[in-house]
């Protein structure tokens, strides 16, 4: 049976006991801790979300691999220079704004420091943005949440043109850069994504759907553990 690693979201995280927090969701056995970063344009409801200052915070607290999630219009070599002496290992960043010549440049600028790159489909984004880069990136990274389902705070609908969505990124991974991983992100919680497990991603990004656990950190990952595997034994996949 596949495992399909789980990366635990900071974006509904107690940023007061943020160090605690991470250290038990990573001896629970998450695989990588996401820590998301935006500025004043793309995450309106998460505006000015750490970046370096908090994986320099918790790199100490976890032997995870940290990968730096950022909703942002701009990028520079000293962002990437900051993450990497904090100690993340991924950099990934919105496919909208970074295509062309600057996208070579930051990939350029994460092999030399061994940092991997994702590019993010974003609500809506076609995935015919990725089509030149996909065969240089190490993850694609798609976000599926949705408009409707939600309360605007901690939780989230997945949107149903993900599936067709998610599919077709398979399809494109398989055929074209099958080392890159295929994750999903938003809207999922253990009772709601057996439709997208069964379009066989690598990574689920979970946030809400494990710090919000009314039972605590640790029986919201097990709860979504549980759920993941039941439901990649149930779709036979390898």
């Amino acid at each position: 049976m596949k495992h399909i690693k789980i990366a635990a979201g900071l974006a509904h995280v107690n940023y007061g006991r943020i160090a605690d927090v991470v250290k038990e969701v990573s001896n629970a056995g998450v695989d990588y801790i996401h820590s998301d970063a935006a500025d004043m344009h793309d995450l309106q409801n998460m505006k000015l979300m750490g970046g370096h200052q908090i994986i320099a915070g918790i790199r100490p607290e976890t032997e995870c691999p940290i990968e730096c999630h950022i909703y942002t219009v701009s990028m520079d070599k000293m962002f990437i220079e900051q993450i990497y002496d904090a100690g993340a290992n991924m950099l990934i960043i919105p496919a909208e704004h970074f295509i062309g010549a600057q996208l070579a440049y930051i990939i350029n600028w994460c092999r030399e420091r061994k940092i991997k790159v994702g590019l993010t489909l974003g609500c809506y984004t076609p995935l015919c943005f990725v089509e030149e880069s996909i065969y240089d990136i190490d993850r694609l990274h798609i976000v599926t949440h949705g408009v409707d389902e939600t309360d605007g705070k901690d939780n989230w609908g997945w949107r149903k043109s993900a599936i067709d969505l998610v599919k077709r990124a398979r399809k494109m991974i398989d055929e074209k850069n099958p080392n890159c991983e295929l994750a999903i992100d938003g809207g999922l919680r253990a009772d709601n994504m057996e439709k997208l497990i069964e379009c066989n991603p690598d990574v689920i990004v979970l946030s809400s759907a494990i710090f919000k656990d009314p039972d605590g950190v640790v029986s919201g990952y097990k709860k979504c553990r549980e759920a993941i595997d039941k439901a990649a034994e149930k779709f036979g996949l390898e």
